[in-house]
């Protein structure tokens, strides 16, 4: 793979850079999970200031450098292929061990400061399900709320973060909380097909039928990951804002074949007709074209 020779010109590079304290590599080319669409992603700490695209230039044929939001330079090599790299101060090694994931190999360190770091037990992370659980309701709120302004693009995005806050809930359910900073990652693969097909359900497009059916959707999914105590008032609002939640035991996203009856859900473009759409495993849910006010009841 081309990634395979651009790691081996990287290490090179920083081998012979006597300005460089230490480097290290990090991503699915240390946990073994790369193929021919990964990245590469390295760490470079340097005893000086160095200019990052002229340091970058040196790996070879590139066809467009960035900064990202997160300050590291990605650099878009041929074939599409994106390298991340992360530019800083020697004196940030320690920071390391500050890390909350160590998937990362060292490939220089000249001190063994970066050894030292990358050697400290990791924080046990304990994850806060209630939390989770109330920002995704914060999101899920409001994306509706957007909605029914017609804000349908801005719907969409806050529908995102409801996203991510259902797969932190279902991994924290499912105990697969291997790829938590990114949960979306190798999500189809990490977790039962049931939830995943929850997941999907809960995703829009910027089309008013499309992000009704997401939100009650996305309400189902995390209405059954919310653990014990629940916010009872805030459940009696949302259950009959979005109907069709079923009576059943047991928690968590529930397969197609143990939900029963019609889901209905009320879309947000103001029009009264009522459009049937078929959903994966026979469940059908009749979207109404118009989200009610909070008062609002069948």
């Amino acid at each position: 793979m081309i990634q395979e020779r651009l790691i081996a010109r990287v290490r090179e590079l920083c081998a012979g850079d006597e300005r460089l304290a230490a480097a290290l590599i990090y991503g699915s080319f240390v946990t073994g999970e790369a193929d021919e669409h990964s990245d590469i992603e390295f760490w470079l700490f340097f005893d000086v200031a160095v200019e990052p695209v002229e340091w970058l230039a040196r790996i070879g044929t590139h066809r467009h450098v960035v900064v990202n939001e997160f300050g590291a330079h990605v650099v878009f090599f041929p074939d599409l292929i994106r390298g991340e790299f992360h530019f800083a101060p020697a004196a940030a090694i320690p920071s390391v061990a500050d890390w909350p994931a160590r998937d990362a190999a060292v490939v220089v360190d000249r001190t063994g400061a970066l050894q030292a770091a990358l050697g400290v037990p990791a924080a046990a992370r304990g994850e806060d399900g209630a939390q989770l659980a109330g920002r995704f309701a914060n999101w899920l709120v409001l994306a509706y709320r957007v909605a029914r302004r017609g804000e349908l693009l801005r719907a969409v995005d806050a529908l995102t973060h409801v996203q991510r806050h259902l797969l932190w809930l279902a991994r924290l359910a499912e105990g697969r909380t291997r790829h938590w900073l990114t949960p979306s990652r190798a999500a189809e693969t990490d977790l039962p097909p049931h939830v995943v097909a929850a997941l999907h359900r809960a995703t829009a497009t910027a089309d008013p039928a499309s992000i009704s059916a997401a939100l009650a959707a996305a309400w189902r999914c995390g209405r059954g990951y919310w653990p014990e105590p629940v916010p009872e008032e805030l459940f009696a609002e949302l259950d009959a804002l979005f109907p069709g939640w079923p009576a059943l035991p047991g928690r968590g996203a529930l397969p197609d074949d143990q939900v029963g009856g019609h889901l209905h859900v009320r879309g947000v473009d103001g029009l009264a007709a009522d459009q049937g759409e078929q959903r994966p495993g026979g469940a059908v849910a009749h979207v109404a074209q118009r989200l009610p006010d909070r008062g609002q009841r069948r």
